[in-house]
């Protein structure tokens, strides 16, 4: 006659949670994702730059579009754009970059004072670059000793 044989078997397996592409995170992920802090992306909502949906409980939902969204909105502030300018330009804004399926007078305008202003501050940059290039040229010829 056979006795039965019971096998015991332990098994412990460790899981690391990895973001997933397309899906949705709360506004503490997206800043750490975005290098953004928490209040600045509420102000981009407030501005009507972001617009997260909501989950049932009021927490606001974000997905990889809303993440590019961030980016884009970032860089063009970078840049010097307004958030009224943005403001204007996110209907043409698609995942990557800029889509003109239309152009707006007001929006064309806006883009066009925004480069104006831009090409402005890069010629006074560059004014104060040669300033100081002319100067550090100076001190190099006149063999002044330069004190640490």
């Amino acid at each position: 006659m056979r006795h039965p044989t019971i096998i015991k078997i332990d098994i412990s397996v460790n899981v690391k949670s990895e973001p997933v592409k397309g899906t949705t995170v709360q506004i503490g992920e997206l800043s750490r994702r975005t290098q953004t802090p928490t209040r600045l992306l509420r102000y981009y909502e407030e501005q009507g730059l972001l617009v997260p949906d909501r989950l049932p409980n009021g927490y606001r939902d974000y997905d990889d579009e809303d993440e590019n969204r961030v980016r884009q909105v970032r860089g063009l502030l970078e840049a010097g754009v307004s958030t009224r300018v943005i403001g204007q330009i996110i209907p043409c804004l698609a995942p990557r970059g800029l889509l003109v399926p239309y152009a707006c007078a007001e929006t064309y305008a806006a883009l066009v004072e925004q480069r104006d202003r831009l090409n402005n501050k890069i010629n006074d940059l560059t004014r104060h670059r040669d300033a100081i290039d002319d100067y550090l040229h100076d001190v190099r010829s006149s063999e002044l000793p330069v004190s640490p």
